[in-house]
């Protein structure tokens, strides 16, 4: 059984306007002074208005719940001493002007990077998967290159920017594109042409180090992993759960694959970026690009497609029926993008959006 564990980036919102808040040194103080550990699961990230968690290793999907259910409470309760609250939104929908981190790992990044770091207060969820060796990893890596948009189309929350509603689902990963690093990637041929990769990037001189490498999915510099970065941070805890069993059931298909000799899909990155693009414009509501053929069909086509490619490992994993059930309730109520899109119709106030969102974040699975 292959662990997984999950970081999620959360948003600080003021108690009463729902403004995005800069307070991530404060939760963190008060995280530190906590008696269960959190001061060692919470982290600062790129802005002070966000706040990062990561869940242990777990081997089953009730365990992950637990965990996120766990640490999304606490960051609330934490926040909420401080007259805030944390909202898993990829973006904000209210106006923002973002403040970076005093660090000098940002402040170099302010320095390098201009408005592209000033504008990049987005949040995302990340996914990390156990694998035994960097090879194995890298033939993950080459085999779920396709089917990453359709993750992105699951996970999309992110439908307003600055106030306006952007016309995408995930508008993040959008502006997440402006790094020089992210997006999807070629194949690449085993796990030492993958370092040659990445040591030749931070030999450029335009990344700071090996943690400047945005790829959709890489394989994780700090663990024995592959880390699955393509996802917006998901509304509802469900749809993480349901994120991190999908990616778990995409790695084990995919090493599956790689041992009985079966070649990954050679899909070209300028298809691999259209799709992306597709899934960020559509969501579950409009068309995707199918992962195997490259062609445009109908968002739960696309799905169905990637539920039916991993299903054989979710059996072998236990995972089945929850996942069937976690992605029915996704299909049925809309990912995150919809129910902000919807709230809105609902309210006309992007600040009862986030009101609305706030109690969603905090939900139990």
């Amino acid at each position: 059984m292959r662990s997984v564990g999950v970081e999620e980036e959360l948003l600080l919102v003021d108690g009463e306007c729902g403004e995005p808040r800069a307070l991530s040194s404060a939760v963190l103080a008060m995280a530190a002074r906590d008696q269960h550990g959190a001061d060692e699961v919470f982290e600062a990230e790129l802005h002070r208005q966000q706040l990062e968690f990561a869940t242990r290793p777990c081997d089953t999907t009730a365990d992950l719940a637990r965990e996120i259910v766990r640490w999304r409470a606490a960051a609330a309760r934490h926040a909420a001493t401080l007259g805030a609250a944390i909202a898993a939104l990829a973006t904000s929908p209210l106006p923002v002007n973002p403040t970076v981190g005093t660090g000098p790992r940002h402040r170099w990044l302010e320095e390098q990077f201009g408005l592209t770091t000033q504008e990049q207060l987005t949040c995302g969820c990340h996914v990390h998967v156990s694998v035994e060796s960097d090879e194995e990893g890298v033939a993950i890596l080459n085999r779920i290159r396709p089917w990453l948009s359709v993750l992105l189309a699951l996970s999309a929350n992110s439908p307003f920017w600055q106030g306006k509603d952007s016309r995408y689902s995930s508008y993040r990963s959008r502006v997440w594109g402006r790094w020089p690093s992210a997006g999807p990637v070629e194949l690449f041929d085993g796990a030492d042409a993958y370092h040659r990769q990445i040591s030749a990037m931070v030999a450029t001189g335009v990344l700071r180090d090996e943690g400047m490498i945005y790829f959709d999915a890489r394989l994780s510099a700090a663990h024995p992993t592959v880390e699955v970065r393509v996802a917006d941070v998901c509304l509802d805890a469900s749809t993480t759960v349901l994120l991190a069993i999908l990616v778990r059931g995409l790695a084990e298909t995919a090493a599956r694959q790689w041992r009985a000799g079966e070649p990954p899909a050679a899909h070209p990155v300028a298809l691999l970026r259209l799709a992306a693009w597709r899934a960020s414009r559509s969501g579950l509501d409009g068309e995707l690009v199918c992962p195997e053929l490259m062609r445009p069909v109908p968002a739960a086509s696309a799905v169905e497609s990637l539920f039916a490619h991993v299903r054989p490992a979710l059996e072998d994993a236990g995972d089945l029926d929850e996942a069937r059930s976690r992605l029915a309730r996704l299909l049925h109520e809309g990912n995150g993008a919809r129910v902000q899109r919807e709230a809105l119709t609902r309210t006309g106030s992007l600040r009862d959006v986030v009101d609305a969102c706030v109690r969603r974040t905090g939900q139990s699975d």
